[in-house]
């Protein structure tokens, strides 16, 4: 009896153990596919996202400083063009994340104007506009939808964020803390009052060189798999199926993954079909950049 019990244990653990994903069920290749991109053209990208209307190019937008506008960058590191952001300003633009908003069958494109580097900024603004059908449709003011929030104890710098393409719920993660906070905004983001961000509370400590500097994030499509980078290294999460962001994230198993250093590595993005994920830099001291594509193995 004893032996028999043991081994409907030892079954049921099994069971257990294949019904929960593992952050090394995904390998992704250590030699990136190297894209040179022309100096003066994308100098200060901060956020990404691969285009569905436009497939074989990435959306980039660059940070403060920069006009109010987003690249569209081929995978060769080919800069075809940029679009205007009308009636808006860049005053730190952190962060660009894709995903589902108040229109089925529409995706969006989300700005994420969260830089705050001296924590003087009581509220933040994230863009929400149906992604450009091509350069030449120009964006409609109408079209753009602004969500004002603040954080729940004052003023943050961030610039990592994304959407969850489960429940449309936007999470943006801190950057300057000693301990870093997930906060979340719930779907649907009111773009007619000011939101208070839900605080989910600490993430693990990251290092990096520079502990807790996280500066970009990215969701895949099915929202399963999540990325989170800082200057120099880059983490990687699985979710499981009914797991919040939240508990995925404070509770669930990351690992880090290998990636090249980059003069000032910014901006991380899954592509459309989560077969492996693009990093660009900003090019501070370097002669220029490149846009790197880390496939899956």
């Amino acid at each position: 009896m004893r032996n028999f019990t043991l081994l409907v244990l030892g079954l049921a653990f099994t069971a257990c153990k294949l019904n929960v994903p593992s952050v090394y069920d995904v390998n992704f290749t250590s030699d990136p596919t190297v894209a040179p991109v022309a100096p003066g053209q994308i100098d200060e990208a901060s956020g990404m996202v691969d285009s569905r209307s436009q497939p074989g190019n990435i959306w980039i937008e660059q940070d403060s400083g920069s006009p109010a506008e987003l690249a569209l960058l081929g995978y060769d590191g080919t800069v075809k063009g940029k679009i205007s952001v009308p009636s808006i300003q860049n005053r730190d633009w952190e962060e660009l994340s894709v995903g589902p908003g108040p229109k089925d069958g529409t995706n969006y494109l989300y700005i994420g104007d969260i830089g705050d580097n001296n924590a003087q900024y009581e509220t933040c603004q994230i863009y929400r506009i149906p992604e450009p059908a091509n350069l030449q449709s120009p964006i409609a003011v109408s079209d753009i939808g602004r969500i004002d929030f603040r954080y729940p104890l004052g003023p943050r710098d961030a610039e990592a964020m994304f959407v969850d393409p489960q429940t449309k719920d936007i999470y943006i993660i801190s950057k300057r803390e000693e301990k870093v906070h997930l906060y979340g905004l719930a779907y649907p983001q009111s773009t007619n009052s000011l939101i208070t961000a839900q605080d989910f509370g600490e993430l693990p400590s990251f290092g990096g060189g520079l502990p807790n500097y996280v500066t970009g994030a990215s969701i895949s499509p099915d929202g399963r798999e999540i990325l989170l980078r800082t200057y120099t290294s880059m983490y990687y999460w699985k979710r499981d199926a009914g797991q919040s962001i939240a508990d995925a994230m404070q509770y669930g198993t990351r690992r880090s993954l290998a990636i090249r250093l980059e003069p000032q590595g910014e901006a991380v993005c899954f592509d459309k079909d989560a077969k492996g994920f693009f990093t660009i830099s900003e090019k501070a001291n370097a002669a220029s950049v490149n846009l790197y594509y880390y496939a899956k193995k």
